[in-house]
Formats: structure tokens, sequence, C-alpha cells
């Protein structure tokens, strides 16, 4: 990072520079990621409390939900206090913190709904050994790799930057530290780099998206041969994840499977894969299942028993 030092700190121009819309955003924004947080949360409570959802599926949708609201306060936080702050600046230090850890949950969501996509490729499709091979023990190792795969994904990322001097200007026209607004501020060359993050983050983007959906229609092949009834309810099941993987995918790879240019719309772009879709996730994996449902009234009903004893 010797290079980098006349560069200290970075400033942000936010969403807009009208004072009026900063505050309507403020309060838009904390009652978005107060719902990400408590929504996601309640997902993770329910599935812990509840021995209904004891199966691997709903083990991933737990993680899931963690990965979101530590993916989401890696942004909304910093967000939220800008839209009041007349300097919105961040430290050199804190624009790679905040850029690493984008990276590492945000890959690492991939790699969890690309488990989920197996996790209910083996149920529909080899339903007789569903337990034998998604077994705790594996379902365990599967997170974990997901969690490694995030971590490798960041910081090849985040390695790339590194090396990248910053001797000014230091406006960033964006409201977090991402790896195109950061490409436009460097002092040198950043074809080759832009080719290698566009190798890294839109081609994984690219490459998973089209594994998932690929699973997807060997699983609905399949649903030939159910029942009525087993196609409903997996068809249900897959609904949910289907949607989950292209509103988030869908914003990645148009962000990061292009040339190392920004647009106008990235910033609304961004919006949606930081805050809308984590606040989305809990309302269509609640809203579309009826076990998830049912183990959300037993938790309210044991919740009100005990406040009225």
């Amino acid at each position: 990072m010797a290079n980098t030092r006349n560069v200290t700190e970075f400033i942000f121009l936010g969403l807009s520079s009208n004072q009026d819309v900063q505050k309507v955003c403020f309060v838009i924004f904390l009652l978005l990621y107060t719902a990400i947080v408590l929504g996601n949360f309640l997902i993770i409570l329910i599935v812990l409390t509840s021995r209904s959802l004891g199966s691997p599926m709903y083990f991933f949708l737990s993680y899931l939900s963690f990965v979101e609201i530590c993916y989401s306060s890696t942004t909304a936080p910093k967000l939220i206090s800008d839209s009041l702050a007349e300097r919105k600046a961040i430290s050199l230090w804190g624009c790679m913190t905040q850029l690493f850890f984008i990276h590492f949950f945000g890959g690492t969501e991939i790699f969890l709904l690309t488990v989920m996509a197996y996790d209910r490729y083996v149920a529909i499709c080899k339903p007789l050994n569903y337990t034998i091979i998604m077994n705790r023990q594996v379902c365990t190792v599967l997170v974990g790799i997901a969690w490694v795969g995030g971590f490798v994904h960041s910081f090849a990322q985040i390695l790339l930057m590194f090396h990248l001097p910053f001797c000014g200007p230091n406006v960033i026209d964006h409201y977090f530290c991402d790896l195109l607004p950061l490409l436009k501020l460097a002092c040198s060359d950043t074809f080759l780099i832009g080719l290698l993050i566009v190798a890294n983050g839109g081609t994984l983007s690219v490459i998973s998206f089209v594994v998932l959906l690929a699973s997807y229609v060997v699983i609905l092949l399949h649903l030939r041969t159910r029942s009525s009834e087993g196609r409903r309810k997996a068809l249900s099941t897959c609904g949910s994840h289907i949607t989950v993987v292209t509103l988030f995918f869908g914003p990645c790879i148009f962000i990061y499977l292009r040339p190392s240019t920004t647009l106008s719309v990235d910033k609304m772009v961004a919006v949606f894969y930081t805050v809308v879709t984590p606040l989305l996730n809990p309302v269509i994996y609640s809203l579309r299942n009826a076990e998830v449902k049912k183990a959300m009234k037993r938790l309210w009903i044991r919740t009100i028993k005990l406040d009225e004893t």
C-alpha cells in the first residue's frame, strides 16, 4: 500500500446531493435495514426453535439469513449515517475493509445458494437417499465450503485493489466502496485489473447462475413423474429458490460482468442487491412456505403464553 499514501480517505457522493432527499433516504433506509435485521433474525430464530424445521433446507436457510444480515450491514449503516452527514468520508483502510466484507459475504451467498440448489436436487431427484446424502455432517461441510469460497473470492478481489496507486482525486460517485468506482480513481492503467475483476466476480456470478438454472431445469423435468400434490409442494419450494436466485444474480451480473466502466444506474442497481434483496428473502421464504408459516404461528403462540404467565 506504499503507493496509496497520497490518498488517506475517500469522499462518497451518496445517492443524492439534495438535503431533503437525503433526509427521506435516511428514514426509508433506516426502516428497510431494521426490517432486514428483524426479518432475517426471525427466520434464524424459527429454524433454531422449531423441531419441524430440522431438515437440511432450513439449516441452509438459517445460514442464508445470517449472511443476509451481515451482507446488508456492510453498506446500510454507513448509508444511513451518511444521509445526515454533510461530509461523507471513509478512511482508505475503512474503504478496503468494507470492500473485503462486501465481496466476502456476497461470495458466500453465491456459494450458499448453489448448495441450496444441490440440496433441492437431492431431495427431489433422490428422495430415498436424501437423509443419507444430506446428513448433518455433510451439510456442515457444505456451509464451511461456502464460507471458504466467499473468503477466497473476496481475498482475490482485495489483492488486486491493494496494488493500485491512489494519488487523487478521492471522490467516489457511490454510497459505498466497490471495485469499479475505485478503479476510476486509480492513477495507473487498470485495464488488466478490470479484466481480472470481471473474470473473478462476473464469471463466478454467471457460472453459478447457469449451474443453478440447470439444476432447477433437471428438477422440473424430474417432477413430471410425481403426483400432483408432490409437484405442487416441490414447485412451491423451488419457486422460492428461483425467485431469490434471480433477484440476487441479475443485478450482480449487470454490475460485474462488463468492462471497468460505471453507469449512472449503478447506484440504484446496487441498492437493489445490497438492501432490497436481503429484505425480500425472508418474505419470499416465509410467505411461500407453509411449514415456515406454521412454525412462525407456533412461535407466536408460545411467546404470548409466556407473556401471560
